[in-house]
């Protein structure tokens, strides 16, 4: 049952700030990154990412530097960057920190370990990153890394994230 039409603390529209209402216009991949081991290990859901081509090949992304994914992989100098498909809405909420997870959301779901941080056992495309800057950028901390690894599967359907939602590509 609905009260409301929409989200009742929603900003009203003549409030609402126009450059993050454009940066809520640009559909994002929906990818998890992790870091750390054990106990230690630590992940984020990120729309801020983006791969670059070349020799070696980077990845740069935006994240929260006040988040425990920021301290284990300051801490380890790696991390992992998976991309995440429509089966992985609620691990996507959960890692965002938008959904509960009971006892942590490293909890609920099999992983594997490589050199590089804990990997989500059923994605098919992921990297190994190694950190080689930061640096504050608006409200976020832009990290730049060299990619030392990629596997590559099936190609799940990607997540997207456009206009504040989860969206799937219609392939």
């Amino acid at each position: 049952m609905t009260i409301h039409s929409e989200h009742p603390f929603l900003t009203p529209e003549p409030d609402r700030n126009p450059l993050r209402r454009l940066r809520g216009r640009l559909a994002a991949p929906v990818t998890l990154w992790a870091a750390g081991s054990g106990p230690a290990r630590a992940g984020l859901t990120v729309s801020s990412t983006q791969v670059v081509d070349g020799e070696p090949g980077r990845l740069l992304g935006l994240i929260d530097e006040d988040s425990d994914l920021w301290d284990a992989v300051s801490a380890t100098g790696c991390f992992t960057v998976a991309l995440l498909s429509e089966r992985h809405r609620q691990l996507a909420d959960q890692f965002a920190g938008v959904m509960p997870a009971p006892g942590g959301p490293f909890k609920e779901y099999a992983w594997r370990e490589s050199p590089w941080g804990p990997v989500l056992a059923d994605v098919s495309d992921w990297a190994g990153c190694r950190l080689d800057s930061f640096r504050p950028m608006g409200w976020s901390l832009l990290v730049e890394a060299t990619v030392e690894h990629v596997e590559l599967g099936s190609g799940d359907t990607p997540l997207l994230y456009h206009r504040g939602r989860y969206r799937s590509l219609q392939l």
